[in-house]
């Protein structure tokens, strides 16, 4: 009888040290999945659309929740690394990268402007190596050469800090999938600011003449840089830009509805017919840049009426809690995970040494024999290795 008892004790023992909310989870019983309405897309030049129902398991949820988390908070700490001066250059945070990632396939292609963290995130980098490529430090992805617009991914093409000039690019990247036969597609990111250049026209015509297997998307967050979408364009209904090429116009702050229009995007591809063109609507919280405070050009009271209604992260958060998909004090531990992952990898971007001069040369080109780099004059050299 004293064994029992001495058992038990120790069993409530254990039970009293666990926080209360791991407890409370681990005995309740959630739901394996959920169906959702979502919003109906704008067609141009298609008969159907993407589903306006679709199904949300628990381990997706939870995914896609950590994921979001971990791009906001990154964002959050290179804003506040920024403004320490440990981050230096240009820095444009935000993205509508999650729902993307998730419509797609590993082996598919992905290519943006200078708004790369997320998609670089997503695309299976770590944040360690985000926040040191963004610190300058030999642990950045790009061993601290590139900076924020210039990080790179297995079948991620970047980060381009030329307005618009990613876009030629996607449509060649798309055209290397079909000529080798490839049952691939590639995303094309631009923004809003970018809609109106020539050469994002002449891409569409390539690859419309060709069929590539390109999916043209718009980041329409209302602002390029400081200029509202309606004082810069005649026409704001970006989806049918492409003229002959079809469209949809998605709710970009919903990651369901996102997710959704990518694969039916994807699949359109996919089926030979093709590029497509998607017009996310979203919406940027901070300014274009880090230099920009975002409040010169609309109102505080604005920002604050997007964040309360149509938040992504507590859009996927309510659906979850109220369909029993997951508790309240569970996602809170995910946040608190977190946050912890994102202050460690902080950590480390800004002990982490920077990249010696002497490699200031290397991997220009790969699988190269190693050659000199000539410097600011033709005295200084630099060698240059694969």
């Amino acid at each position: 009888m004293r064994k029992m008892l001495a058992a038990v004790s120790r069993v409530l023992s254990v039970v009293a040290q666990k926080p209360a909310s791991r407890v409370l989870v681990a005995s309740r019983h959630f739901a394996n999945d959920a169906t959702f309405e979502i919003k109906k897309c704008d067609l141009h030049r298609l008969e159907e659309g993407p589903p306006v129902t679709t199904v949300l398991t628990r381990e997706d949820g939870l995914k896609y929740y950590r994921m979001m988390q971990t791009v906001r908070r990154m964002e959050l700490k290179a804003d506040q690394l920024y403004k320490q001066k440990i981050i230096r250059g240009f820095c444009h945070l935000e993205a509508c990268c999650v729902g993307l990632e998730a419509g797609i396939n590993p082996t598919d292609h992905l290519i943006t402007a200078y708004r790369a963290h997320g998609f670089t995130f997503t695309r299976g980098l770590s944040v360690r190596e985000i926040l040191a490529e963004l610190t300058g430090r030999r642990g950045g992805c790009a061993k601290g050469k590139g900076g924020s617009m210039h990080m790179y991914a297995k079948n991620f093409y970047g980060g381009n800090g030329i307005v618009g000039a990613q876009v030629p690019l996607g449509a060649g990247i798309a055209l290397a999938c079909k000529y080798n036969g490839k049952d691939e597609v590639c995303l094309t990111l631009y923004g809003d600011g970018a809609a109106n250049q020539g050469q994002i026209f002449e891409a569409y015509n390539m690859a419309a003449l060709w069929k590539l297997p390109c999916i043209f998307i718009c980041e329409n967050n209302r602002y390029g840089m400081g200029t509202s979408v309606e004082r810069a364009a005649a026409s704001t209904d970006y989806y049918k830009r492409g003229d002959f090429i079809p469209g949809l116009r998605v709710d970009g702050m919903d990651i369901l509805c996102v997710r959704e229009a990518t694969k039916f995007a994807a699949a359109y591809c996919r089926s030979g017919k093709g590029p497509i063109l998607m017009e996310l609507q979203t919406y940027r919280y901070h300014g274009h840049s880090m230099s920009d405070p975002g409040v010169s050009y609309r109102t505080r009271e604005e920002i604050q009426e997007v964040r309360s209604k149509s938040d992504p992260i507590m859009l996927l958060k309510d659906r979850m809690v109220n369909s029993n998909l997951a508790s309240v004090e569970e996602l809170k531990e995910i946040d608190v995970e977190v946050r912890k992952e994102i202050e460690d990898a902080a950590q480390f971007a800004t002990a982490d040494p920077e990249p010696p001069l002497e490699e200031l040369g290397y991997h220009i080109y790969c699988n190269d024999p190693p050659f000199e780099v000539r410097g600011a004059n033709q005295w200084i050299k630099f060698k240059s290795i694969s």
